[in-house]
């Protein structure tokens, strides 16, 4: 004979007597709704008053904005005011003023020293060191020197400058100057 296990003496009662307890339905009427409580009417919301009157400094008194008196924050900080012209030999103005230089133009091109070439499929280009030892990647066209140089050529090997100057006759006289390579040992 087997034993029935100890939990089943002691969940059967309890499930009879959920069974009996639970499952009883009263009838009647449904309760009616509470009558709903009014509410205490909310106090009327008084406008906040600013401690100080909100100003901008581009409203004019007339209502309308005004951007006259405001700095554009777009233009530099260094004042534009036009470099006196530098004068040559016989206090005579110089070609060009000292402010429209880029900084590879105010050496000699002789002064120049070719570091490196770089051979591109459609144009060479050229690493130049200046006498303060700034480096700048030049290619053919660009401007180079304070006599007007400009770069004409650029081989495997080296860089051609034609500088462009007028002589007392005021004839045009043109300038070959070659920058080679320099090979490492």
């Amino acid at each position: 004979m087997k034993r029935n296990p100890s939990y089943l003496r002691f969940a059967a009662p309890l499930l009879l007597a959920a069974l009996i307890f639970g499952c009883s339905k009263k009838e009647g009427q449904p309760a009616a709704p509470a009558p709903a409580k009014q509410a205490p009417a909310a106090p009327a919301a008084t406008p906040v008053q600013t401690v100080q009157k909100p100003l901008s400094s581009a409203i004019n008194p007339g209502g309308e904005l005004d951007f006259r008196k405001r700095t554009d924050p777009f233009k530099p900080h260094a004042s534009s005011v036009a470099a006196p012209a530098p004068t040559g030999a016989a206090g005579q103005p110089a070609a060009r003023r000292s402010g429209d230089q880029l900084p590879i133009q105010s050496f000699e091109v002789s002064k120049f020293k070719v570091a490196g070439i770089i051979a591109g499929l459609q144009e060479n280009r050229a690493l130049l060191i200046d006498p303060t030892g700034k480096g700048y990647v030049v290619q053919t066209g660009m401007k180079i020197g304070n006599n007007d140089g400009r770069i004409t050529r650029i081989t495997s090997s080296s860089v051609e400058v034609v500088e462009t100057s007028r002589d007392d006759s005021g004839r045009i006289r043109k300038r070959k100057i070659v920058l080679t390579l320099t090979k490492k040992r």
